[in-house]
């Protein structure tokens, strides 16, 4: 406990006992810890959160040195919720961390207990696995004992300017093909969330200056964009839990 109270010695000061002590009850869920999220779970860990279940079911690949935390040429190969799991102990030794090498879906839904969770973080990049996450993190009931604030990452590929990177509601995010793309699913299938909830994004869109690696099929993207959407969701916890 005595490492624990220095490591947030820096944080105590601005924050105090009071509110460190309930970031430090608070559980949370990532969903996706690549580019976005592998940042915002550290950034959470290195704030007090103790309480941290990361999900994910990919490996490091060569391509994701570029912007996901845990990535070096020394973890390439390694299932990636194992190796932020290292990462993150290696922070706090008294942090409990949960890592599933699983994905998101429709057939796996049922197995994740979102009700158990105060926080629930969404960095999915699948539009399908994400527009069901939303539906039922939205579902689940606010309370002290059942489900938690949901909070979402739009798409942070094709960003370069970190200045145009916002927090809005869902519904008036502005300029993002992945926020457009979900809620005209919504409409189309006639299913809504069922509450409001704040997503990080940019209105920014570049394009590609050279063709895509059909071997990779992702966008180009660079590490300050990703690690921002991924300290901004963090952001959105801690604030949230200061004043709850």
């Amino acid at each position: 406990m005595a490492i624990e109270q220095a490591i947030f010695r820096r944080a105590e000061l601005l924050l105090g006992d009071e509110a460190m002590g309930c970031i430090a009850e608070k559980r949370v869920i990532i969903f996706g810890v690549g580019g976005v999220g592998s940042w915002c779970a550290e950034s959470l860990i290195r704030s007090g959160i103790r309480k941290l279940t990361i999900v994910d079911s990919d490996r490091v690949c060569i391509t994701n040195i570029n912007r996901q935390l845990m990535a070096t040429t020394k973890t390439v190969g390694q299932v990636k919720v194992d190796a932020l799991k290292e990462r993150l102990l290696s922070i706090n030794p008294s942090a409990e961390i949960t890592a599933l090498q699983q994905v998101f879906t429709a057939e796996t839904a049922s197995q994740f207990c979102l009700e158990e969770y105060d926080y629930i973080i969404d960095a999915i990049d699948s539009l399908k696995d994400k527009a069901l996450l939303i539906l039922m993190a939205t579902s689940t009931p606010l309370g002290e004992r059942g489900g938690g604030r949901f909070f979402s990452s739009m798409g942070a590929a094709l960003k370069l300017d970190p200045t145009r990177i916002k927090i809005a509601e869902f519904w008036k995010v502005k300029g993002d093909p992945l926020a457009r793309a979900l809620r005209n699913r919504f409409k189309r299938e006639k299913v809504f969330p069922k509450r409001k909830f704040q997503c990080v994004y940019s209105d920014e869109l570049l394009k590609n200056k050279l063709p895509i690696d059909p071997d990779d099929k992702g966008n180009g993207t660079i590490a300050h964009i990703t690690a921002i959407f991924g300290f901004m969701l963090a952001g959105l916890v801690i604030q949230d839990a200061v004043n709850a």
